[in-house]
């Protein structure tokens, strides 16, 4: 690589500077002042993943631009992406450094592990060959076990560290062994060579198999069924913040990662991998809807819920691009509805987490379903950003998670995959079903504690935030969301 093109390459990866240019500083400043400047590098880890986001999206290239000899690709798609990515994680970041305050755990390693996690992010979603697809999501994965066990000294928080590590290593050696393949039958790791590999979408046995493992391992990190396991004991026995953070950022980094192996080095075996994805979507919903019915913590029937909604999301990526002959003009294609659900759904997961961190129940955070019984006698106000946000992950109209469920309904519909539509719409009412079970605490139930105490300011602020994107002022946003994805789509697939 000559000067002028490093030079070049560098220019359109700031971002990602960015993240790693703080880090370092931030690494060095901890090691000398410890944990009197944990809140200083909170706040500016925060402001520097919101930079970012907002950098990416202001130097969003109009075509797409391949640097560091092809290993990385920057487009309107992967600045979408990091915009999602950098404000959740900001938000999450400060729930977590006002959470750890609180209960006197300030550690300046928190904001680091949790900006380089966003940094192996960032690097997932501009991924261009399989090498790079491999160190982000490592990179991302290796931060998420340590705070995963930041909680050292609880056994809960350890175990869900252990957890996650030993399946995760599981989840790697899955997608090594799909990359080895896909190379050993391409000759190369690069995108654009395993594209030409692939002629008249006829691959081979090898190719095909090393592509379901490489999307088994993928599957793993957005938490689809039957590769969930992990879930449910990591979101409950992580640190409430933590658990946040997992439901939003690497999601939404795990989407679009592996949209672009499906609809870049692998778009011409649309009719094959189509069909692993639309089992990983109608699994994922059934398992999320069904298994959330019967818990009685409040992480794990959130974690349930986000394995319903990430097989939302893939029921989206299941469409494809290409549409069936009912397919009305202008109608969102599979992969845009997906990233329109991601948007819209990730707020309301964020508020949900906010509003646990905020109230207590005896001087704890809240950890059952029954902790929030009688909330609506005791605090009116909370009850009702619950509500919305519950009824927004419901999707009910007019809220903004029935436009994310319409946008993926449609694209399944106008693709032709209407039984998994079916499948989604089963699994749409049964997961509705332990939302309101929750409502019914809140609204209905007798109080069992003498009161609720909220705390913190930024939780509080957090939730009614999450809450106000949840309604349709959102005719506007929902409007720059579709174009911003149908642009991405459009200018990188």
């Amino acid at each position: 690589m000559t000067q002028a093109e490093l030079l070049f390459s560098v220019s359109w990866i700031q971002p990602e500077l960015l993240l790693a240019g703080y880090a370092l500083l931030a690494t060095l400043l901890g090691a000398f002042a410890g944990a009197r400047v944990t809140g200083v590098l909170s706040g500016l880890a925060a402001l520097t993943m919101v930079a970012a986001g907002v950098l990416a999206l202001l130097h969003s290239p109009d075509t797409s631009q391949t640097v560091f000899n092809g290993a990385m690709q920057v487009d309107a798609l992967s600045a979408y992406a990091k915009a999602l990515i950098a404000f959740a994680a900001a938000a999450t970041l400060l729930l977590g450094a006002d959470h750890f305050a609180r209960i006197q755990d300030r550690r300046f390693e928190f904001p680091i592990l949790t900006v380089l996690a966003v940094l192996g992010m960032f690097v997932m979603v501009s991924a261009n060959d399989l090498i790079t697809l491999y160190v982000g999501l490592e990179l991302q994965s290796l931060s998420a076990y340590v705070l995963a066990a930041w909680r050292r000294d609880d056994a809960r928080s350890s175990e869900a560290g252990l957890k996650y590590f030993v399946l995760g290593a599981l989840s790697s050696g899955l997608l090594l062994y799909g990359c080895s393949f896909v190379y050993g039958f391409a000759g190369s790791v690069s995108f654009d060579a395993i594209a030409a590999a692939i002629v008249g979408g006829d691959a081979g046995v090898g190719m095909i198999f090393g592509l379901v493992l490489v999307l088994s391992g993928l599957a793993f990190k957005m938490s689809a069924a039957p590769f969930h396991m992990w879930t449910p004991d990591v979101y409950e026995g992580a640190p409430t913040p933590v658990t946040a953070l997992f439901a939003a950022a690497p999601k939404a980094a795990a989407v679009v990662l592996m949209a672009r192996v499906l609809y870049e080095p692998f778009a011409g075996l649309q009719e094959q991998w189509q069909q692993v994805i639309a089992v990983l979507a109608g699994a994922s919903m059934l398992v999320g809807a069904f298994a959330g019915l019967v818990q009685t913590s409040l992480k794990r029937l959130l974690a349930y819920s986000s394995i319903m909604n990430m097989g939302f999301v893939l029921m989206g990526l299941a469409a494809g691009v290409s549409h069936g002959p009912g397919h009305s003009a202008g109608a969102t294609s599979g992969p845009e509805s997906a990233l329109v659900y991601l948007a819209l759904y990730m707020p309301a997961s964020i508020g949900v987490f906010a509003l646990m961190l905020t109230l207590r129940n005896k001087g704890e955070a809240l950890e059952r379903v029954d902790d929030l019984s009688g909330l609506g006698q005791r605090h009116v106000g909370y009850a009702l950003l619950m509500t919305v946000l519950i009824f927004s992950l419901i999707g009910i109209p007019p809220l903004a998670g029935f436009f994310g469920k319409l946008a993926v309904f449609r694209a399944t519909l106008d693709a032709g995959l209407w039984p998994l539509a079916v499948i989604g719409a089963v699994a749409a009412v049964v997961g509705a079903g332990y939302y309101l079970r929750v409502l019914a605490r809140i609204w209905f139930a007798p109080v069992q504690v003498a009161a609720f105490q909220p705390v913190g300011a930024v939780g509080s602020l957090t939730a009614v935030v999450a809450a106000a994107l949840s309604f349709p002022i959102l005719v506007v946003l929902l409007s720059l969301l579709e174009q911003g994805a149908k642009v991405a789509i459009a200018t990188s697939f």
